[in-house]
């Protein structure tokens, strides 16, 4: 039973990475770039932000407060993952 209580955290955790790294790239494509680069490839404005130019320091904070959760949440992944491994190694198949 526990077992299968290991792999519903792992499902979980891949869940939240995942989720949580969508939203990292959405925050890093609403940001405003510094020095044009790829911002006004497409016909956009290279200069401006869509939510004012004080909204671009929070965004910066944001993102990396975000990026943050994302390594810890993704190294907590890698734990419990090696935890259920090495439990289903040494736990014996039951032979009948």
């Amino acid at each position: 039973m526990a077992l299968f209580a290991a792999e519903w955290y792992s499902h979980l955790l891949n869940l939240l990475v995942i989720g949580l790294g969508l939203v990292l790239m959405l925050l890093v494509l609403i940001q405003r770039g510094k020095g044009g680069g790829l911002a006004g490839a497409f016909g956009g404005a290279g200069g401006s932000s869509p939510f004012g130019s004080r909204a671009a320091d929070q965004f910066v904070k944001i993102t990396l407060w975000f990026a943050g959760v994302w390594v810890l949440v993704i190294m907590i992944h890698v734990k419990v993952v090696k935890y259920d491994t090495v439990r289903s190694v040494d736990t014996p198949a039951i032979t009948q």
